[in-house]
């Protein structure tokens, strides 16, 4: 229920407006002051204020400008009401912050009309709010050790700049945070951040998405589209994957890094554009090119400043803060009570080798939130099979190089039996051996079909 604090001397006018709101579903608050509306709104949080400019004691403008210097961005929208109001109240009012102004004496469906525009005013404010909170947490790169270090410093020192960036690393290690971070801390940080999976759209589909197209010009188009390089003029593109672009789309993205324009496909008409492009790729690039898959050219447009994110086995000393900061996100996400974990079960985790890097650790945190939702603290016992085998065993356990290849090679097949849910087929064409050949192999390793 929206809730609405009506301030104003007059207890005729106070009731007349409490009866009224009520009746549209509103839950009403009094104030006869500027000095209790201040008292209330540190107690209770109403959506909108209807505030009266004439009061004893502190005015309406000042009762005003008092609200807008309170701590919090989630304010009430103030509705500014006066018997005597002039022109000078009126823009001194609006500076101060306020969302609207009514006449003395009122009209029921001017108010009520005001009242839902101001309520959706607030709804929308408080969305953006949590939308720019969410981008600022998909920027925040967790992690003390001296990569990390240097990674933010790196960030720091170039963002600023229109430099363009190639990030490299492997799947899963957080290459489109690092490109996020890039933007929120760039000049360029309050226009878009626009992203682009170069690897998860269809070849026929690439031109399109990236420079947009004139209706009709495609197949079972009936309309224009505005293409990413269009959507992000004046902040960023992010080419995530880059690497699985096209020989034919890496030739128009070229063209226009070179010109700052581009055609819509079916168009004539270029389109100027200022967009500073990030691109991200976990394969090498230099073989790539070696192979013919990927234009020489363009990567030395796109690798001004190259970014090389480590995998987590590289940097295990974050992997405990990486995990606190998972098992927070989660316990909120899914309104279950703040939870720890014990130094056992952080250590077994440091043991583990994390092949699918951050976002592997992130995918684990969860689950155990969902699958533990009564348990306190997350112990070792809790943590997934794997994990929990990889990371209980040391080097020290094995003393011949063939007890080692083969404790490995059990644990990653068992990793990819459990990835295809135990279907023995299916595993062996993933692994590239026949069926036959993985049920011996499992069977000199000393693994049940029900694993």
């Amino acid at each position: 229920m929206h809730s609405i604090l009506v301030v104003d001397d007059e207890r005729d006018i106070r009731e007349s407006l409490k009866g009224i709101l009520e009746d549209e579903g509103y839950k009403v608050l009094l104030a006869d002051s500027g000095e209790v509306c201040l008292e209330e709104l540190k107690k209770r949080s109403p959506e909108v204020v209807l505030l009266d400019i004439w009061l004893p004691g502190i005015d309406g403008l000042d009762t005003l400008e008092r609200i807008r210097q309170m701590p919090g961005n989630d304010g009430p929208e103030v509705v500014m009401i006066s018997g005597h109001g002039t022109i000078e109240t009126a823009v001194r009012a609006t500076k101060l912050g306020a969302f609207d102004f009514l006449e003395k004496p009122l009209s029921l469906d001017r108010t009520l009309i005001v009242i839902k525009n101001a309520l959706d005013a607030h709804r929308l404010r408080r969305e953006n709010a949590e939308l720019k909170r969410q981008v600022q947490a998909k920027s925040v790169i967790v992690g003390e050790s001296i990569p990390m270090k240097a990674l933010r410093q790196q960030i720091g020192v170039m963002a600023p700049t229109n430099g363009r960036v190639l990030i490299f690393g492997e799947s899963g290690t957080g290459k489109e945070l690092v490109a996020h971070a890039i933007h929120a801390q760039s000049l360029r940080k309050d226009n878009l951040f626009v992203e682009v999976n170069c690897a998860a759209i269809p070849e026929d589909f690439i031109e399109s998405e990236l420079f947009g197209h004139r209706k009709g010009a495609l197949p079972g188009t009936s309309a224009d589209k505005e293409g990413k390089f269009e959507k992000a003029n004046d902040g960023t593109l992010f080419l995530d994957e880059i690497g699985d672009m096209s020989l034919k789309t890496q030739a128009k993205v070229l063209r226009a890094l070179d010109e700052g324009k581009f055609t819509r496909v079916g168009d004539e008409e270029p389109i100027r554009v200022d967009v500073r492009v990030i691109a991200a790729t976990n394969k090498d690039l230099d073989e790539e090119i070696s192979k013919g898959n990927f234009r020489e050219d363009l990567f030395y447009r796109l690798n001004v400043i190259p970014f090389y994110v480590p995998p987590l086995r590289e940097r295990k000393e974050d992997v405990s803060m990486l995990a606190k900061h998972f098992l927070k996100e989660f316990s909120a996400a899914y309104s279950r009570r703040p939870r720890e974990i014990t130094l056992d079960a952080i250590d077994v985790l440091e043991r583990y080798s994390w092949p699918g890097n951050v976002r592997e650790l992130r995918n684990v945190i969860e689950r155990l939130v969902i699958m533990n939702p009564t348990v306190a603290k997350i112990e070792r016992k809790h943590l997934p099979p794997l994990v929990h085998r990889e990371g209980s065993r040391t080097t020290a356990g094995f003393s011949t190089l063939h007890q080692a290849r083969a404790a490995y090679e059990r644990d990653y097949i068992l990793k990819k039996l459990d990835e295809n849910h135990g279907n023995v087929s299916r595993t062996a064409e993933v692994l590239g051996l026949e069926r036959s050949h993985l049920y011996r192999k499992m069977k000199t390793l000393g693994i049940a079909v029900k694993e």
